[in-house]
């Protein structure tokens, strides 16, 4: 079987390593470690395709200790108890160097396992995920390790990349490959950040092109129609998920329309139409809100518009729900409101509900003071009357602060009125019928 091509060119020193500067520049913390000889055991967090594995691989290279690699979507305990008993044996009494593939999907008894020989120096672990490691890794483990996280390659690095892989190609195989311009730069952004992809790529457009006879001919055509959707990158269950969930709605929020429909059109493209319809309602109700309470029911007309049409026409009714939310007015009031009022229950400021809002009918014979007392404000000018709604132990509670926007002011100035009016008239008297 032949190796892949991004396997052929793995690196065989630190400074060919595709991107990472902030790692493995001079002078870097990680680039340091690896030069010292002393390996500790490391956590290397981050996307696919960035050079995780690569990096493990150079390390186990340099070690002077026996290599063993699992991956955490196959591995088992009995892989596990295995690697501890090859322990006690000539190849492993220097003690073994593990690098163990997407830890995230051992369980934490699994990682568990692992802890005894960590402990004593036998079990170097190098450990790679692609999910946060402070969620799903075992907080053991995770304290006996650093944890490195890996960044998307920008496109200027993956180009260098690019470029070399179509040269070994061409050396490798002793036949010419001629780039239209641009080819290697359109490979390099279409890739999402991803090396591996782009190197996949490469042997692709490769193996696909026209043979003339100059050389293999790739043409940027060739190479678009072998990138396409690959620049995007997105996990439903993620970090990336939620970090495009996350700018999408903080867009609308900073009113950036051309941003927001940047990541909307991320959430189509990968088919997540529910995430993207979800987080409309939400941002209509928490960051417009009362500045224009119309916008809600509009919203979600829209998504319920998308949702009954769906993909891909349901790409309009959402864009004109984002475009319209963006150059809505802002209000967060209702939602610091509902959170004060919350964060008062949570700390046990409450009480019983008031007498006169009690649903009673009757008194009971302990109660000394018969009656409800209600006040019902309809029986009122202006339908309001001056009554106790809190409980006793938090009368005074003040939630809600009327933003700086014509609909909430101009309610605020109503209710004022009203009760200038009031406290002139005397509240208590029942309007006239």
């Amino acid at each position: 079987m032949a190796t892949p091509l991004a396997d052929r060119l793995r690196p065989q020193t630190l400074d060919d390593v595709v991107g990472q500067r902030h790692l493995l520049g001079p002078g870097k913390p990680l680039r340091r470690i690896i030069e010292s000889g002393e390996v500790p055991n490391l956590i290397f967090y981050g996307p696919p395709g960035v050079g995780k594995t690569t990096l493990a691989s150079y390390i186990a290279r340099q070690a002077k200790r026996r290599f063993c690699r699992l991956n955490g979507t196959v591995a088992s305990t009995s892989d596990i108890r295995d690697l501890a008993a090859s322990l006690d044996t000539l190849e492993g009494m220097r003690g073994i160097l593990l690098y163990l593939d997407e830890i995230q999907y051992f369980n934490k008894k699994q990682q568990q396992t692992l802890l005894e020989f960590m402990e004593d120096g036998r079990i170097t672990l190098i450990a790679s995920t692609t999910e946060n490691p402070y969620f799903c890794v075992y907080h053991a483990l995770l304290s006996r390790s650093t944890v490195f996280e890996f960044k998307a390659v920008e496109p200027e690095e993956i180009q260098r990349a690019v470029e070399r892989a179509f040269r070994l190609w061409a050396q490798e195989r002793g036949e010419a490959v001629r780039l239209e311009e641009g080819v290697a730069r359109q490979i390099s952004l279409a890739c999402g950040g991803d090396v591996r992809k782009a190197l996949n790529a490469v042997e692709l457009c490769c193996l696909s092109a026209d043979r003339t006879e100059a050389g293999r001919a790739v043409t940027c055509t060739l190479a678009s129609g072998l990138t396409q959707r690959s620049a995007m990158r997105y996990d439903r269950e993620g970090d990336e998920h939620y970090d495009i969930l996350s700018a999408f709605q903080k867009s609308m929020r900073g009113s950036d329309p051309n941003a927001a429909l940047h990541y909307l059109a991320r959430l189509l493209e990968a088919g997540d139409l529910p995430s993207a319809c979800r987080r409309l309602l939400v941002c209509a109700c928490e960051d417009v809100g009362l500045a224009w309470p119309q916008i809600i029911p509009i919203v979600k007309a829209s998504v319920d518009t998308a949702l009954q049409v769906g993909l891909p026409e349901a790409r309009l009714p959402l864009a004109d729900a984002v475009l319209l939310v963006c150059g809505a007015p802002k209000s967060n009031s209702a939602h610091l409101a509902i959170d004060a009022a919350l964060e008062d229950l949570r700390r046990g400021r409450s009480g019983p509900v008031p007498r006169q809002l009690q649903n009673k009918h009757f008194d009971g014979a302990d109660q000394e003071k018969k009656g409800q007392f209600y006040h019902y404000p309809h029986d009122y000018p202006d339908h309001w009357v001056r009554q106790q709604y809190l409980p006793d132990a938090i009368r005074d509670a003040v939630y809600y602060h009327p933003a700086e926007n014509k609909n909430e002011q101009a309610f605020q100035a109503y209710w004022d009125a009203v009760k200038r009016r009031a406290a002139g008239a005397g509240s208590d008297k029942p309007a006239q019928k």
